[in-house]
């Protein structure tokens, strides 16, 4: 009896033990640009262990630019979209694509434009008939090619040739003038003088002090497990500021992005100030609408009442701290009092078209 009783229980503790251990969520994002620091922290978190610290696990697809992440975004293929252009999101959601703003990806920007060494053109005014990249449309580069164009008066010819490798090379073989990159991207062949930077974005009045980039989300999934975009954005901001006070995070973003270790923290320490990627605080929204509906990115601006849908930063308190699940504090950003003054300036927009082709459409922006 005694024999048969210790079989039972070994049995079930078997049976405990075959029993799965608790599983972390999974969130699948899409990056754009593999290796910029900016874009970077759910790639650096995930090997530091942060989000798997707040029990997620994190599915990482790296694309070529902010179009193709907010396309798979659109289509439910992910989750979450990390570096998507702030004018190409709107104007997305314009045409009624179910994609969401869940937080700041960078407010300013670090990026800009070269040609090679022996090239004739030495600034923007030498770029009248000439090429000009951008990474995919509906991007931040793309907004910002435009917004040169525009600010230089010069007749510019705009391409898309997608990320950065293949812009290098089409660059340095000729078949196009002026390429865009970022760093860490090129930093070597400007050390070695083999290209020269001929105009930066923080040129442009458009990105001085804007949130160009953005986190977004895919409607469905973010209505369908909020518990779970709170703690991501908790992962995603302790990651940030992971970033910036470790030793080890320049170590591990070299390691990632197959830089040298200084280069990486000279990616941090001069071109991407923590200020800059801050997570919860898009700022300068309503300032950015003229040039949306100036590139063609929208027909006419969003009113208060479609961006309050469209800006998901909501205040949250826990433990009586505000704020505490990752999204903005009421500090007046990202808030109603920054998008007041479009109630005066924005008509009532008529129904917007059904979604599907046609939101997806809509990421292509301006051609």
């Amino acid at each position: 009896m005694i024999h048969r009783a210790g079989i039972c229980l070994a049995a079930v503790i078997a049976g405990w033990s075959a029993t799965p251990a608790f599983s972390a969520d999974t969130l699948k994002l899409a990056v754009g640009q593999r290796e910029i620091w900016h874009g970077a922290p759910a790639a650096l978190g995930e090997r530091a262990g942060i989000f798997r610290k707040h029990d997620l696990d994190l599915e990482l697809l790296f694309t070529s630019g902010s179009g193709e992440t907010m396309q798979a975004v659109i289509a439910g293929s992910v989750d979450i979209g990390v570096a998507a252009g702030t004018l190409g999101v709107m104007g997305a959601y314009a045409k009624r694509a179910p994609i969401r703003i869940i937080g700041a990806e960078s407010t300013g920007e670090d990026s800009y434009w070269y040609v090679r060494a022996d090239s004739p053109v030495k600034s923007m005014a030498d770029m009248k008939g000439r090429t000009m990249a951008y990474s995919t449309n509906g991007s931040s580069t793309h907004a910002n090619a435009l917004a040169f164009v525009e600010l230089y008066k010069v007749d510019a010819k705009l391409i898309a040739t997608g990320g950065f490798p293949a812009t290098f090379t089409m660059v340095m073989s000729g078949q196009i003038d002026a390429g865009w990159s970022a760093p860490p991207y090129a930093m070597e062949a400007l050390r070695k003088g083999d290209i020269r930077v001929i105009v930066r974005s923080s040129e442009l009045p458009l990105v001085k002090g804007h949130t160009i980039r953005v986190l977004v989300a895919n409607k469905q999934s973010l209505d369908s497990k909020p518990d779970v975009y709170r703690r991501f954005m908790r992962a995603y901001r302790e990651t940030v500021d992971w970033m910036y006070a470790s030793d080890e995070a320049p170590k591990i973003y070299a390691e990632f992005a197959k830089i040298g270790i200084e280069d990486a923290r000279r990616v941090r320490e001069e071109f991407d100030p923590k200020e800059m990627v801050i997570p919860d605080r898009v700022v300068g929204l309503s300032e950015l609408m003229p040039d949306a509906v100036k590139f063609k990115y929208l027909s006419q601006p969003l009113t208060a009442k479609e961006l309050e849908e469209l800006v998901q930063l909501r205040p949250a308190v826990v433990a009586g701290r505000a704020g505490d699940l990752g999204w903005t504090t009421g500090t007046g950003l990202a808030s109603l009092e920054e998008f007041s003054d479009l109630r005066i300036s924005s008509p009532a927009r008529p129904p917007r078209s059904s979604a599907g082709a046609e939101a997806i459409k809509a990421v292509e922006g301006p051609q």
